[in-house]
């Protein structure tokens, strides 16, 4: 593991109901001393942001769904995932690379490496550049933006509403 590097830890997925915007909120998961809680928000989709939040719930589908057949066909071909790196910003775009076993790196959408991060129960790490461009002091601003006794109400309500074009896509 790049010593660089910074290990992040999902705090939760917001649906700003104003916009109809889907937010990955990421935080620092070992912050420096006297260093102020940073937050990483990622802008996804709808569909990522489910799988995300349904991991995080502790909800297990019936089915696989996406991320959890990606995870069995990996396993199933012997790999296995070590760690996802968010290694870049451009654009407004968040650029993550899955970290095998192999030692080999694929190229992912951010929302997807977390929800695969998620299920395998593996590290998220960020670059100290992306933390620099992206991160913002996150008391005040999860305070302000996240109520976390609504959060949940207000993203299964999102969930019911979702119409299949909802679904296009995105590009987080």
């Amino acid at each position: 593991m790049d010593a660089e590097l910074r290990r992040l830890a999902v705090f939760g997925v917001h649906v700003d109901s104003e916009v109809g915007e889907v937010m990955l909120l990421l935080v620092l998961d070992e912050p420096s001393t006297g260093e102020e809680e940073l937050v990483v928000p990622v802008s996804i989709g709808p569909r990522e942001g489910a799988a995300i939040a349904s991991v995080q719930a502790g909800i297990a589908p019936p089915r696989p769904q996406t991320h959890d057949l990606a995870l069995d066909l990996l396993h199933a071909a012997g790999g296995s995932l070590l760690r996802v790196e968010i290694v870049k910003l451009l654009g407004g775009v968040f650029f993550a690379e899955l970290v095998l076993g192999s030692g080999r790196r694929v190229d992912a959408r951010t929302s997807d490496a977390v929800a695969l991060a998620l299920r395998a129960s593996v590290p998220i790490l960020c670059h100290p550049g992306v933390l620099d461009a992206a991160g913002v002091q996150g008391g005040p601003w999860i305070a302000a933006r996240v109520d976390s006794e609504g959060e949940l109400a207000e993203f299964r309500e999102f969930l019911e509403s979702v119409e299949p074009e909802d679904f296009d896509d995105q590009d987080s």
